[in-house]
């Protein structure tokens, strides 16, 4: 754990930094992707400064949303402390679509697309958690792989060891990532998006029951109830798909029909 490191004298968050590695890993598979899909390549880094620009402002909105009481003047609004997971991919999503839209290239396949690089760019953004020590490790455990996390920018107590979950979380999204990497070619269009959902969803869930937010319903936090609601609509989402072509993988030996119109012109 490691909140901040001097490079060439100058002091580096790590958190910023696995943020900002997060944006290029993304990028990078959103590049690969769509010069497969024989998209135009300069669109790659469109769409990512539009999710990145999105995503920091839906994070920052929803923080304000949730904790008006914290702010402060209108500096607050704008250069204070405090993002929002949800609210960040609520904002990139909406800022992607408009781009997209802008684009003349919003359909299925565009939602696709970012499904690997959501959870590759989770999967990143976690070991920043890891390395801040922000707060968002598990309760107390005193298990073999236990850690503390004293000097954290949120620190535990003396002595006190807990569940490092950003450590879980990244190993489970890295696995998501792959998986869905691997299915890209396989599934009807639109149908990754929505295996992303209901798998980040469902890795969301049962990670919150070893960290330490409190219950909003049902004895539910409220990353637990909107994991669920990522859940139910990406089953949904697959249903849909399943019931119009009678299943979400593609037939085999059928080329992926995502390919971008004027370049299979």
């Amino acid at each position: 754990m490691q909140p901040e490191i001097d490079v060439l004298g100058l002091p580096l968050k790590t958190f910023g930094m696995m943020f900002a590695l997060g944006f290029i890993a993304a990028g990078a598979v959103i590049h690969r992707r769509m010069k497969e899909l024989r998209v135009p390549a300069d669109w790659a880094y469109e769409m990512i400064f539009a999710a990145l620009l999105g995503g920091l402002v839906g994070s920052r909105l929803f923080w304000i949303i949730e904790n008006p009481d914290r702010v402060d003047g209108v500096g607050d609004l704008v250069g204070g402390s405090g993002l929002v997971w949800y609210g960040g991919v609520i904002g990139g999503a909406l800022f992607v679509v408009l781009w997209a839209r802008w684009r003349g290239w919003l359909n299925a396949t565009t939602f696709d697309v970012a499904a690997v690089p959501l959870a590759l760019g989770n999967a990143i953004g976690r070991v920043g958690c890891q390395l801040a020590g922000d707060g968002d490790y598990g309760k107390p455990w005193d298990g073999p792989w236990a850690m503390g996390y004293p000097d954290g920018t949120v620190p535990t107590d003396p002595g006190e060891t807990v569940h490092p979950t950003p450590i879980y979380e990244t190993l489970a999204m890295g696995l998501i990532a792959w998986v869905l990497w691997t299915l890209r070619d396989r599934v009807r269009p639109g149908v990754l998006l929505a295996l992303w959902l209901v798998l980040a969803g469902l890795e969301r869930f049962l990670v919150e029951f070893l960290r330490r937010n409190p219950t909003e319903l049902l004895g539910l936090t409220l990353p637990q109830l909107q994991s669920v609601a990522m859940i139910v609509g990406g089953l949904v989402w697959m249903a849909l798909v399943r019931r119009r072509h009678g299943s979400a993988f593609l037939p085999r030996g059928e080329p992926y029909p995502g390919v971008y119109a004027r370049a299979a012109a």
